[in-house]
């Protein structure tokens, strides 16, 4: 069984590959000779996962998962939210986007916040009408605190200024292994994993 990945990053295929039965497959999108840039303009986290899953599913006709994340932080509304990766602009640097998030709680004192991911999964099902596209979702929640200061220098994105609750360490310092049983990803993707080995 062959599924794709929604992905060009060959370490994050490989990442979930060790994870999945043996007895399926997955291929990432250049695997499949997708270099479009798939457009993610939906209002939520879940609805650009859900956009770039059936873009697949509908123009490659491969069943595929895709993911999309966004960290939530309580004194600003829910933002970065859906725009995390491109929060102080187009560029989507991390440095900024992290210095800008500093600089917008600097008087907050509520400085709780949430990593959220979700993972939409386009496949053909051939008992409803039609052998109509079915889209599943799972999603995976890491709650935590930003904290004062940039600590540690592993992960990416917002890990050196997210610390999981019940830890006093960032993602950045943490190492991959534990970062990932605990991770907002690692929870969507545990979840994803256990309905396709059913």
């Amino acid at each position: 069984m062959k599924i794709v990945f929604a992905t060009h990053n060959p370490n994050k295929l490989r990442e979930i590959q060790a994870l999945v039965p043996s007895h399926i497959t997955l291929v990432s999108l250049t695997d499949i000779g997708c270099t479009e840039d798939i457009i993610e303009d939906a209002p939520t986290i879940e609805g650009n996962a859900i956009l770039k899953a059936k873009y697949v599913k509908d123009k490659y006709g491969f069943d595929c998962f895709a993911d999309d994340t966004g960290l939530e932080v309580n004194a600003l509304n829910g933002a970065p939210g859906v725009y995390s990766a491109r929060y102080a602009g187009e560029q989507k640097n991390a440095l900024d986007n992290m210095n800008k998030l500093l600089i917008e709680l600097a008087t907050k004192h509520d400085r709780s916040a949430r990593f959220k991911t979700v993972i939409a999964f386009a496949k053909t099902c051939p008992e409803l009408d039609s052998g109509a596209d079915k889209i599943q979702t799972f999603e995976g929640i890491c709650k935590g605190q930003i904290t004062r200061e940039k600590l540690g220098d592993g992960g990416f994105g917002y890990d050196p200024i997210f610390q999981p609750d019940g830890f006093d360490a960032t993602f950045a310092q943490m190492a991959m292994q534990l970062k990932g049983k605990i991770s907002h990803r690692g929870r969507a993707f545990e979840k994803f994993v256990d309905f396709l080995g059913q």
